[in-house]
């Protein structure tokens, strides 16, 4: 007996061995009639064994021959495959209901809702309209209901409804979010609602729903409708539906306050970081141009200031960039002074240049459905793509609700290769930037080119998260990822739901650059003309200090750089991240002075201190206005290079400053009236415009003559202030 049982036993466990071997691993891609479905669902028919598909719409499973797969999509038929010998099963799902077209359902037993709602596709007029008796079923289901939610489940296309702890809560299906929540945006007649809201509504007063998603959504709600929208009217405000987005601003500026005055006796030091970005310049145009009241918090004085170029001397020296500067007398408060200090990079040939490592991050989300945005996203990087050259290679990766890689390492001179992939990118789906960011630099990473221009440049309107504290998470993770040597620029397209504050995080955290494109000539200079500038740095983490001698200052401020000021302590701190320079490119400082002896209506004098004295030091430095440091370290180095230079007391009248100064002049006086500046006496602008014309020399491009009709153009908004 004892024998038998052991006997028994072993039968059990060679059957057991022999079902489980029999299970293999299936893969293969779950697609539509338009491409890859991803998030569609793949189980075991009768078990508890399943998966979903990832971005590509790829999936893998373990089955046993003879068992049936089953694959399914929300709003499209179910399909039933038996597994057999071939351990690849590839599926195509067919009878799409499109999520974006109308539904709607009119709680009445007139048969005119179904003669009314044919045709009325509003979002997508090539929808198939549902049958006679679909609609009346759907009215009579109305009568059953008391719950607004219960009254959606099941007869809006794209809606699923979610049960915990008895509550029920809406989720638009085929919405990815990495938020904590799902739950999509409610508008009831033309406003919005919150979910609690939503939920009191009483069933039969609903006349019409409508469901958006992605691009669709966004394009009218902005950020906020990430997670879809659903869109109710009520009985009280019958007539034919008409979306319309809520006039909010839904674009994000980092709100910061301007530089005061400093006396140089209590605050000896001004330190920042270097700025070459020209973003906030684009962006203001843009305003402008569309007859749009420019937000104060949207302009940086130095963007604006640094976007042009000026005729600085390439340097002589071992160092990277050369110095220099210039005094002469404030425009916008005849009597302070203005100091520019301005650096120039090296230029370097491009036979010269090192082999580059690129990698195009692209947003593809449905925010970036406008043509101001992925269209204009794409031509643009094919300006890029044509200044490569054999030695270089270009990666793509993508992300929406998901990231994914959509062109591996790939050599400069394969341009078409290049530009084929990008003409094949579709926006769609949420906005899940940590992970691209994370794939991104991976890619990089992994083909990381000792001595050569390692770079992610980033394409994106700005709007898509990265964990629930989705600034900070950013600001960390890109702080992480910069420890790499991979260096970063950030590409801003699109308006309305545009995040300023989240490109200029990136690009400030990430040893990076950031610029806004907002047409296609502006990407022919950025990413054409100024390309060895913008894609090529010869000096990383640059920061300068100043000490004004307050035998001849009685107070100074910096013009600009708010938010790239850095304290004293930190300008030999190489661990402190500051700014990089380009190739060719330039930079430019000012500093408004008010000399020592001079009446300032925006600056009052400290009294003498009781215990702390200072004392001025006049021997040898009589003429000396300031002394000025720099920091910088190599592209590919971690220690701090330094230079000193002495600035001249000896000063010019504003009539025989350089048209360089000049005209940089008249871009922050600009500026300063933009942001409605407190510390500006003069705003005219028919004097920054007469002496904007003054520095109208070396103007190939013509960007100084559009300046100029720029300021005619703000004439309205500042009027307004």
């Amino acid at each position: 007996m004892k024998n038998l049982k052991i006997f028994s036993l072993a039968i059990a466990m060679l059957i057991c061995f022999v079902a489980t071997a029999q299970q293999k691993t299936i893969t293969g891609v779950v697609s539509d009639a338009t491409g890859p479905l991803p998030g569609a669902n793949v189980i075991v028919k009768g078990t508890n064994r399943g998966t979903q598909t990832d971005f590509d719409g790829k999936y893998s499973i373990n089955a046993k021959i003879g068992e049936v797969l089953e694959f399914t999509f929300t709003g499209y038929d179910k399909k039933l495959v038996t597994v057999t010998k071939s351990n690849v099963i590839n599926v195509k799902l067919e009878g799409s209901v499109q999520l974006s077209e109308v539904v709607v359902l009119g709680y009445s037993n007139n048969d005119d809702e179904y003669d009314n709602y044919r045709g009325k596709s509003i979002i997508d007029k090539n929808a198939k309209p549902l049958s006679k008796n679909e609609v009346k079923k759907s009215l009579a289901y109305s009568s059953t209901t008391t719950n607004s939610v219960q009254t959606l489940q099941g007869k809006v296309a794209g809606i699923q409804v979610g049960h915990s702890n008895n509550n029920q809560s809406l989720v638009i299906r085929g919405v990815p979010s990495v938020d904590t929540t799902k739950n999509p945006l409610y508008i009831v007649d033309g406003k919005p609602i919150t979910e609690k809201e939503f939920k009191k509504i009483n069933p039969n007063d609903i006349a019409k729903v409508e469901v958006l998603k992605d691009s669709q959504a966004t394009s009218l709600y902005g950020s906020r409708a990430k997670n879809g929208v659903v869109v109710i009217q009520t009985n009280q405000n019958i007539k034919p539906l008409d979306i319309v987005p809520i006039n909010d601003d839904h674009e994000d500026y980092e709100a910061f306050v301007e530089n005061v005055f400093e006396s140089p006796k209590s605050s000896p030091l001004s330190t920042f970081s270097i700025d070459v970005d020209n973003a906030s310049y684009t962006n203001i145009r843009r305003f402008i141009n569309n007859g749009q009241n420019v937000p104060k918090d949207a302009v940086r004085i130095e963007e604006m200031v640094n976007f042009f170029k000026y005729n600085y001397p390439q340097p002589t020296t071992e160092h990277p960039f050369s110095i220099n500067t210039e005094y002469s007398d404030c425009p916008w408060n005849t009597n302070n002074k203005l100091v520019r200090i301005g650096l120039q990079g090296k230029n370097i040939e491009n036979s010269n240049l090192p082999p580059s490592n690129l990698v195009f991050l692209i947003d593809v989300s449905g925010s970036m459905s406008s043509e101001n945005k992925l269209p204009l996203l794409k031509q643009s990087l094919k300006v890029l793509v044509n200044q490569l050259r054999k030695e270089d290679k270009v990666s793509i990766v993508v992300y929406a609700g998901a990231a994914g890689m959509v062109l591996s390492p790939t050599n400069g001179d394969k341009k078409m290769t290049i530009i084929d992939a990008l003409d094949r990118l579709n926006s769609g789906g949420s906005t899940a930037g940590g992970e691209g960011i994370k794939l991104a630099y991976k890619t990089a990473k992994e083909n990381f080119i000792t001595g050569g221009n390692n770079r992610v440049v980033l394409a994106t309107d700005g709007d898509f998260n990265v964990g629930a504290s989705s600034d900070n998470d950013m600001q960390r993770l890109i702080e992480e990822e910069r420890k790499s040597g991979i260096f970063l620029t950030c590409l801003g397209f699109g308006m309305g739901n545009y995040k300023d504050s989240k490109m200029e995080v990136l690009a400030n955290k990430g040893n990076g650059n950031y610029a806004y494109i907002d047409n296609i000539q502006e990407a022919n200079r950025f990413l054409g003309k100024e390309f060895k500038g913008s894609m090529f740095a010869i000096a990383k983490d640059v920061k300068i200090q100043i000490e004004f001698n307050p035998s001849i200052v009685q107070a100074y401020r910096l013009i600009g750089y708010e938010n790239r000021k850095l304290r004293p302590e930190d300008f030999k701190n190489d661990a402190i991240d500051a700014g990089e320079l380009g190739s060719g490119h330039t930079v430019t400082a000012l500093y408004e002075i008010v000399p020592i002896n001079t009446k300032c209506d925006y600056f009052t004098p400290l009294d003498e201190l009781k215990y702390t004295k200072t004392e001025t030091i006049t021997t040898n430095s009589n003429n000396e206005l300031a002394t000025i440091k720099f920091r910088y370290k190599k592209p590919d180095g971690d220690k701090s290079i330094e230079m000193i230079n002495t600035i001249s007391n000896d000063q010019v009248a504003l009539s025989n400053a350089t048209s360089d100064f000049k005209f940089s002049s008249a871009v922050a006086w600009f500026g300063l009236n933009l942001r409605d500046s407190k510390l500006v006496k003069n705003k005219s602008l028919n004097d920054i415009k007469s002496l904007a014309k003054l520095g109208l020399a070396n103007d190939d491009e013509g960007y100084k003559a559009e300046f100029i009709r720029l300021i005619e153009g703000g004439n309205k908004f500042i009027a307004e202030k």
